[in-house]
């Protein structure tokens, strides 16, 4: 066999050469990663991914952690809610508005029952010649302020001598008396008369106004007494025992037929 040339000894070791000098540049060369080529390797793979899968679950753990501390804060501040608002608290906070609706109701219902403020009443002017008279003079100090349900009402001044007139809480039809007037022209010897509590009374109707005037003719002078249909009898009983209490009686003297 012949001897091998040099020129045959570096073609014959040029590929190992190759291939060692490959494999030492890539152990070398920064940042490159051998990829697994063994057993040992493969198992090694699954070892970084158990690593990885732990960090997952502490990071889990950590959330779950924030979790039961809020949910033990909000614990905390119902507590804290429960603490201050006690159940003395929360029934006067109920109680309230029942004592305020209550108030509201009362002061309505007082409302109601309150006196309308009545405008003065305007009479006006009837003959009276004895109006100054010692007889009205001693009849109406001696007058109820009250004729049942009607009230004393204020007259427009200048008012006629010798009157008084009372109107019910929210005003309406008055009930009026003169006193001192002339003998009524409708009263004859043929005038029916009414007897009430000791009083002779002769009634004269006004159809028109819905009123009846009654004329007390037993007394030194004639007094009227003009009360509104539907006002009853109390006022008429009323003022005759007024008058009765305070003039005397005498006959009656009707006018010629």
């Amino acid at each position: 066999m012949a001897d091998s040339t040099p020129e045959d000894r570096d073609e014959a070791s040029t590929p190992d050469d190759t291939a060692t000098a490959d494999a030492k540049s890539s152990v070398d060369e920064p940042g490159a990663v051998d990829a697994p080529t063994s057993d040992d390797d493969a198992q090694a793979a699954p070892a970084a991914a158990t690593v990885l899968d732990d960090d997952t679950d502490g990071q889990a753990d950590d959330a779950a952690d924030a979790d039961e501390d809020d949910s033990d804060s909000d614990d905390a501040g119902s507590d804290d809610f429960e603490t201050h608002h006690s159940p003395a608290l929360i029934a006067t906070a109920v109680a309230l508005p029942v004592v305020l609706i209550v108030a509201v109701l009362v002061a309505a219902f007082i409302a109601l029952r309150a006196p309308v403020e009545r405008e003065p009443l305007a009479l006006g002017p009837v003959p009276a010649p004895a109006a100054d008279g010692p007889a009205c003079q001693a009849l109406l100090p001696a007058l109820p302020a009250e004729l049942g349900d009607y009230t004393k009402a204020t007259l427009v001044e200048p008012a006629p001598p010798a009157t008084r007139a009372w109107q019910l809480p929210d005003g309406g039809d008055p009930i009026t008396l003169r006193c001192g007037l002339d003998r009524p022209l409708e009263f004859n010897r043929a005038s029916p008369l009414t007897v009430i509590d000791g009083v002779k009374w002769f009634q004269v109707r006004d159809e028109a106004g819905k009123t009846g005037t009654w004329f007390a003719v037993d007394r030194e002078t004639y007094i009227a007494l003009t009360v509104p249909d539907g006002s009853g009898t109390s006022a008429v009983q009323t003022v005759s025992d007024t008058i009765n209490a305070n003039l005397p009686a005498r006959e009656p003297t009707p006018g010629e037929l």
